[in-house]
């Protein structure tokens, strides 16, 4: 497993990432941070911690709503919703690992 760094709201980590899917961790990450500097710009959320949770939440309903919630982002990445949910545990698996949440 090929190793890749990304960065998260201004923060650097080191996540594993099969080989050939980089595109596609590259993608999440920029979906992840999208959405966490969302909920950081709207000014009511300061702890990373609470908005990780809320990005999380936030995508792990759009996934649960299926088509009806797809971005223009996510129509082009051709993946069905066990992938991303697979993708997603790894991210989460990952980020856990290094003691803190983010």
């Amino acid at each position: 497993m090929k190793q890749m760094e990304v960065t998260i709201m201004g923060q650097s980590y080191l996540l594993g990432c099969p080989e050939g899917g980089e595109a596609t961790l590259s993608r999440a990450v920029s979906q992840v941070d999208r959405e966490m500097s969302a909920i950081r710009d709207a000014g009511k959320v300061k702890a990373r911690e609470r908005i990780a949770v809320l990005a999380a939440l936030n995508l792990a309903y759009q996934l649960a709503d299926g088509p009806a919630a797809t971005t223009p982002a996510r129509a082009d990445e051709n993946q069905t919703a066990p992938e991303l949910e697979a993708l997603i545990r790894r991210l989460d698996e990952a980020l856990g690992h290094d003691g803190q949440l983010l």
